[in-house]
């Protein structure tokens, strides 16, 4: 059981750290910066995706390299409609989600019935085939990518064509998916998913149905990764399959280890942290990846779990 202390220190870089996302249009605003916050815009969009990959790389224990497919699905549900100029917001969404649940239920149907190094690739495998169905559709501009030319429209009730606007957004959807994932994980539901995880004869032993537990939790990832995807396309305005490949997955694998898998904003701090070092070292050199890994190797032997797990170790010092 966790340290009462140590748990409101990690609370308090929790509330800390979303307020300051939460109060960044005012800094930007008063500095004149506005890169700022297009910067931190982006990096909540991919924390978002980020703590989708958490809930079943930390909590559920499957490996996948082919999360940032749903990214891609989420993009284009929202680039297509818009093709044919339909800009309703909430359809977007649902086709968004909809599209990611049926792809991680079909692919996870295959996908779970392997464990390690074969879940893995399988992973890999099926994101690379949707990657490479998206290069082959002309229409939608094949490997030139897509240009989404209007955002999302929420019949007036919000307009995210405002730069304001879209950011607070995506703040309180990256705080909605947070407790979310938290919900989840406090329930029965999460302490079978974290079980099967430790040890899944056991608990299949005492009677739940782990299969079923692992899948269901498979297709939420997706879904909010397909969210998080949507998001993306209308930040960006532009999406290509090349930001589905398997080599973005696993960026999102570098920030779930980096900021801590298995801890509830880890992914956060590792999102943060990958994005402005990547802000930061390919202003330096064209090789900032090879830094990144070099990075990643430390983290791993030196520092387990992660910035969340560092946090840990000076709450336990005080």
């Amino acid at each position: 059981m966790l340290d009462p202390r140590l748990w409101q220190a990690r609370e308090w870089v929790t509330a800390l750290t979303l307020a300051a996302f939460g109060l960044a249009p005012v800094f930007t605003e008063l500095a004149s910066q506005p890169f700022i916050l297009d910067l931190i815009a982006r990096l909540m969009i991919l924390a978002i995706a980020a703590v989708s990959l958490n809930l079943i790389l930390g909590h559920g224990g499957m490996i996948s390299f082919g999360h940032a497919a749903y990214i891609g699905i989420g993009a284009y549900a929202v680039g297509i409609p818009a093709y044919y100029e339909i800009t309703n917001g909430f359809l977007q969404i649902a086709i968004a989600i909809g599209a990611s649940a049926v792809f991680a239920f079909f692919t996870g149907l295959i996908s779970l019935r392997t464990k390690g190094v074969y879940f893995i690739m399988i992973t890999m495998a099926f994101a690379q085939m949707v990657y490479f169905a998206f290069i082959s559709i002309e229409e939608y501009g094949g490997d030139d990518g897509l240009v989404i030319e209007t955002r999302s429209e929420f019949g007036g009730l919000f307009d995210i064509e405002d730069t304001t606007t879209f950011y607070y957004f995506t703040w309180v959807s990256l705080v909605a998916a947070l407790y979310l994932v938290r919900r989840i994980m406090r329930s029965r539901f999460g302490m079978v998913i974290e079980g099967a995880k430790g040890n899944e004869r056991r608990m299949q032993s005492i009677g739940f149905d782990t299969y079923k537990y692992r899948l269901t939790c498979y297709v939420i990832a997706g879904m909010i990764c397909g969210y998080a995807g949507a998001l993306l396309g209308n930040f960006t305005s532009f999406f290509s399959p090349e930001m589905m490949d398997w080599t973005h997955s696993g960026e999102l694998l570098f920030m779930v280890v980096l900021g801590g898998a298995g801890s509830l904003f880890g992914p956060v701090l590792g999102t943060a942290a990958f994005v402005l070092l990547e802000e930061f070292l390919s202003g330096i050199t064209i090789y900032w990846q090879a830094i990144f890994g070099v990075l990643l190797i430390l983290v791993v032997l030196f520092a387990p779990g992660g910035i969340d797990g560092f946090l840990g170790r000076l709450g336990r010092k005080r």
